[in-house]
């Protein structure tokens, strides 16, 4: 009954934002369309506004699991058009927040003991509130090792999972009717969609993944100045708790703040293309959820600006071939160079082995070249990758969830610059540390560095390398003396049988010719024939 009440207002509300006026009229949805009419009588309230819009309100009001779905979704441009993703990508994943008093509660049952054991000036109001969790604000008290810091205890909403579990289902139901009721349906894949933001979703419901997120990029820019994240303190972590050190900074979006502080716009434009590419090259491990609002800057040296991120909940990571594959491709498009466009998704596994190079590489020229009549400044490296993946998607290429997070995160990187600083000229930012980053991975300084990366290997099995060789010396020794008799007792066998098959076709002429001149009697030719013909057989056979 739960799941039902749940379905009408989900059904209810599409009625509202006239989503259902997207079902095609053909046969197969005359009952759904009927259904429709005869159980809700809401028309579309919004006939004015563009479907995008309306999907965007619909969404919104549907709540948190929805609007997350809408995020997502945003971030699928392969499979929607762009005035619908850019209507998507406005969805803010803010919403009430639940009673601070509550979620005190579930903070100590979670430590285990009173708030004020650790904790003081604890904030029953919350920070900020998102559709998963929402942070307070605390400092550690006078016994704690770092007293007096400021920290933020970040808590996961009460039975969110069990409203996560029942839209899901819905979800997934709804999923699977779309293919029934629109041609286009399959090309969508929406189960396939709906299976990827579940383990998204369940990735953010377990708060100690992106406490571990946190640890590991706040290590990768230890010391560096142009990326700070916040110090987590593991000792609270917990499923649906973690506790982290609180910053104050600057949101990225608040251009007019940022330029009040005096802040170096191009300078901090250039450097968040950098981290982008320093976390991807560098170390294959990018912060894959960098909106706008969970970026910051530090406010303090605005002339030498460095970013600040929070949130690292959804990351993503690219193994060596998709680096080095994903840099060339690059690489190659803006030297126009795109036989080895097609080349390198053929490489790489991304379109199978079989792919007609010539047809690809012309499909890649029809799409790409009237991109180079705008200025380099002005092409957008996250819709070049959305195009050479379309093109891509022509010849088989398999969707990589790894490049989608990619390219949503260099969408979210490119729209942030050129914000801050829109003469960001992003090729010439980035150019010489792919380029750089490809010298270094096949040239003698990586030579050097895979001598170096294994020569501990090496030196433990120094000591034994001479034993190996005479081992290995011997062992040849036996193989080829074995060898050496296979090979004399094959010649043997060979000679012999030669010897055999003469003697058969003599025995065989002989009583032939015999048996023609009529020399012999008939009853001592024909065993001879019958003896050589029994011959030929055995040799055959053995």
């Amino acid at each position: 009954m739960q799941n039902l009440r749940r379905l009408y207002q989900i059904i209810r509300t599409f009625a509202h934002y006239g989503i259902d006026e997207q079902i095609p009229a053909i046969p197969q949805t005359r009952a759904v369309r009927w259904g429709r009419k005869a159980l809700f009588w809401l028309r579309n309230q919004h006939p004015d506004q563009p479907f995008g819009v309306r999907l965007r309100l619909a969404l919104q009001e549907l709540g948190p699991v929805w609007i997350k779905l809408g995020q997502m979704l945003a971030t699928r441009r392969d499979l929607f058009e762009p005035e619908l993703a850019d209507q998507l990508a406005l969805l803010q994943d803010s919403v009430e927040p639940f009673d601070g008093k509550l979620a005190r509660q579930i903070i100590e049952q979670a430590l285990g003991g009173k708030l004020e054991q650790w904790f003081e000036d604890f904030d029953e109001t919350a920070l900020a509130s998102a559709s998963i969790a929402q942070v307070h604000t605390a400092k550690f008290r006078a016994n704690h090792p770092l007293a007096g810091k400021q920290v933020v205890l970040k808590v996961i909403r009460p039975n969110i999972e069990q409203v996560i579990n029942a839209d899901l289902a819905l979800m997934y139901r709804l999923a699977s009717l779309i293919p029934r009721l629109n041609p286009e349906g399959k090309r969508l894949r929406p189960v396939e969609v709906v299976r990827e933001y579940e383990k998204t979703l369940r990735d953010e419901l377990d708060l100690r993944k992106e406490m571990a997120n946190a640890i590991r990029l706040r290590g990768n820019f230890e010391n560096s100045e142009m990326l700070y994240v916040p110090e987590m303190y593991p000792e609270f972590g917990r499923k649906n708790l973690i506790v982290m050190e609180r910053i104050f900074g600057i949101p990225v979006s608040n251009v007019a703040a940022l330029e009040a502080n005096g802040t170096n716009m191009k300078l901090l434009a250039e450097r968040g293309v950098q981290v982008f590419f320093t976390q991807v090259f560098r170390d294959s491990f990018f912060h894959a959820d960098m909106h706008a609002g969970n970026i910051f800057v530090n406010p303090n040296h605005p002339e030498n600006p460095q970013y600040i991120g929070i949130d690292c909940g959804i990351v993503g990571q690219l193994n060596h071939h998709d680096k080095r594959y994903l840099a060339e491709n690059f690489v190659a498009f803006f030297n126009r160079d795109y036989r080895r466009v097609a080349e390198m998704h053929v490489a790489s596994g991304w379109t199978p082995p079989d792919t007609d190079i010539d047809a690809f590489e012309q499909a890649f020229r029809e799409l790409c070249e009237p991109i180079f009549a705008k200025p380099l400044a002005e092409i957008s490296f996250g819709h070049l990758l959305f195009n050479l993946f379309s093109v891509a998607r022509q010849f088989n290429m398999e969707v990589q969830p790894q490049l989608v997070l990619l390219q949503k995160t260099l969408l979210y990187i490119e729209g942030l610059g050129r914000q801050i600083y829109p003469q960001l000229d992003l090729w010439q930012t980035a150019k010489p540390f792919l380029q750089d980053w490809l010298d270094e991975q096949m040239g003698v300084k990586a030579m050097i560095r895979q001598v170096k990366r294994k020569f501990p290997q090496f030196r433990e099995h120094f000591a034994d390398f001479p034993e190996a060789v005479f081992t290995a010396l011997q062992q040849q020794r036996q193989i080829n003396f074995r060898l050496n008799e296979i090979n004399q007792s094959l010649q043997a066998q060979r000679q012999q049988r030669s010897k055999n098959l003469i003697l058969i076709a003599f025995t065989g002429v002989f009583g032939a010719v015999l048996w023609q001149f009529d020399k012999l009697p008939q009853w001592l030719s024909v065993p001879l024939l019958v003896a050589t013909l029994l011959g030929v057989v055995w040799q055959a056979v053995k």
